[in-house]
């Protein structure tokens, strides 16, 4: 198990922004990555035979939050609306609350092919959906985005 210990040290901070940009808060990304790494470590022989620890990890992560959201299939309702910006170490603030206004799916399938650069077959495989599926769900985030973009751009 040292293998393993060793990979949760220098893979864990990495896993944990991961999970950031999948769940959108700090807490729940904590939870996705503690619950992945708790199955890695049981399936750790034999996934380490395959030498892709992470992509396994990646992987059950993606599923988990997909889980919990098909659960939900509704909005989290929070007591106070928190600071812009304030707790956002993770990256660009504007693109990450223009992010959190995509259907959950559809942050999903842009999460998957640009920031872990995944072809379609198998982001399609870990959402559990169709090829057309996840270029459809891709080309409909792409222009809500680039819609709100242009909507600020002063002309």
């Amino acid at each position: 198990m040292e293998d393993f210990d060793e990979f949760v040290r220098t893979r864990g901070d990495a896993l944990l922004r991961y999970g950031y940009v999948l769940a959108g808060n700090a807490e729940d990304a904590a939870d996705l990555a503690q619950e992945a790494l708790a199955r890695l470590g049981d399936a750790w022989p034999r996934v380490r035979k395959k030498h892709d620890p992470e992509g396994y990890v990646r992987t059950t992560m993606v599923r988990l939050h997909i889980r919990s959201w098909r659960r939900r299939r509704r909005e989290d309702l929070v007591a106070a609306v928190p600071e812009r910006g304030a707790h956002d170490r993770y990256g660009d603030a504007d693109l990450w609350s223009e992010l959190q206004e995509l259907p959950r799916k559809q942050r999903a399938v842009l999460v998957l092919r640009y920031y872990e650069d995944l072809p379609d077959h198998e982001i399609a495989e870990i959402l559990g959906v169709s090829r057309g599926t996840v270029r459809s769900q891709a080309a409909r985030a792409l222009d809500k985005l680039r819609i709100k973009r242009e909507a600020r751009v002063p002309r």
